[in-house]
C-alpha cells in the first residue's frame, strides 16, 4: 500500500524558489506574498490568497478541497520564476 502524505508542521523553511514579491511587482507595501517556499524536508510552502470558497463548486472532476486544506491562487509569474529552483526530481 502506498504511504500517505502528510503535511509536517514542525518543519522550517529553507530556501525562497524564485524571486519575492517585491522583485516581481506583485506586491505593494509591507506585504511580502505571494511567495513559494521549500521546507526542510523538501515539501513545498505556498503563499497566496485563499480562494477555497470561490472555486468550490467548479473544481474539476476528481479534485476536492477536503477539511484542513486551502486552495490558494499565485500569479503566474510567481511559479515561473521558481521554475528554475524546481528540482526535476
Amino acid at each position: 500500500m502506498a504511504h500517505k502524505w502528510k503535511a509536517d508542521p514542525t518543519v522550517d523553511f529553507k530556501r525562497r524558489l524564485g524571486k519575492s514579491a517585491h522583485e516581481l511587482g506583485t506586491t505593494g507595501g509591507n506585504a511580502s506574498c505571494p511567495d513559494i517556499w521549500e521546507l526542510d524536508n523538501g515539501d513545498i510552502a505556498v503563499i497566496g490568497t485563499e480562494l477555497s470558497a470561490a472555486y468550490r463548486e467548479r473544481l474539476p472532476e476528481g479534485v476536492s478541497v477536503d477539511p484542513g486544506e486551502s486552495l490558494v491562487v499565485i500569479p503566474r509569474s510567481t511559479i515561473v520564476a521558481a521554475k528554475a529552483d524546481i528540482p526535476d526530481e
